[in-house]
């Protein structure tokens, strides 16, 4: 395993990996408990109309990526209540239309584009020294703004309407919490791509929800569980000769299964 990690690109993946599960644990129950799950694969979606327009401009993908996720966390924001029809249908054509404008702009861009198939599914194999120094500037700004609104965010992300009784700056906190998932969904995307995005937010949240509700243990928990299911995931991809993002996912899966029929058993 240690002759693994002596590659730079190994390193590099290490390192990435790192950095996805701190986001996974600080922002992924956030995302969970206050149901914006969907509306998080929405900004994951839209970032693929970000990168197709870097592309063509002859840009890094990643910050068309970050401008478009960034737009479309305040786009929802300013649509309104969450869990309404309304946002509901602006959500699902956020998610269209962002893929159909990636789509189409990589299509127009002359010569050489980057893989796409490494944009949906990732390939943190590859991910280069400059958006290692991105993915680590954005896990700072998000780690560091949840700890400073942490009491804000719980109290919107628990009772949003104690949160107002309280006055509480719901709206403001709502948007900064979008903006910071948008901010988290492009490291993420680096590791296993837009498609399996959701799935990298939510798991290691779901295997430590099975040990603990109070939110400090969780944050704590869903980020080690992030960082054994990368490391776990890697060694898989590089010894089966497998997708790196879906092996990790795939490996999250079978944890998720087997806590879940421990518990059951164990009741």
């Amino acid at each position: 395993m240690m002759d693994l990690f002596s590659y730079e690109f190994m390193q590099n993946a290490l390192a990435a990996s790192i950095l996805a599960s701190i986001l996974c644990g600080v922002i992924g129950p956030f995302v969970v408990t206050r149901k914006m799950v969907f509306a998080g694969g929405s900004m994951s979606h839209s970032a693929f109309g970000g990168m197709g327009i870097a592309c063509w401009l002859g840009l890094n993908p990643l910050a068309g990526a970050l401008a478009f996720t960034v737009l479309a966390a305040l786009f929802l924001s300013a649509a309104g209540k969450r869990n309404t029809e309304e946002n509901d249908l602006l959500i699902g054509i956020l998610w269209a239309v962002g893929m159909a404008l990636g789509i189409v702009f990589i299509h127009i861009t002359p010569g050489y584009v980057p893989d796409l198939m490494s944009f949906l599914f990732g390939n943190i194999l590859l991910v280069p020294r400059g958006d290692l120094v991105l993915a680590a500037a954005l896990t700072a700004v998000v780690t560091v703004s949840v700890i400073v609104f942490f009491r804000g965010f719980v109290s919107i992300a628990l009772d949003e309407e104690f949160a107002r009784s309280r006055k509480m700056p719901v709206k403001g906190l709502h948007t900064g919490l979008l903006v910071l998932v948008a901010l988290a969904i492009v490291t993420l995307i680096q590791v296993v791509g837009i498609i399996l995005v959701l799935a990298l937010l939510t798991i290691p949240v779901a295997v430590a929800r099975e040990f603990t509700i109070r939110f400090t243990r969780l944050m704590i928990l869903s980020s080690v569980t992030g960082i054994l299911l990368c490391i776990g995931g890697l060694a898989v991809s590089f010894s089966m000769n497998l997708p790196s993002g879906a092996a990790i996912i795939l490996l999250g899966a079978l944890l998720l299964g087997a806590v879940k029929a421990f518990r059951f058993f164990r009741k």
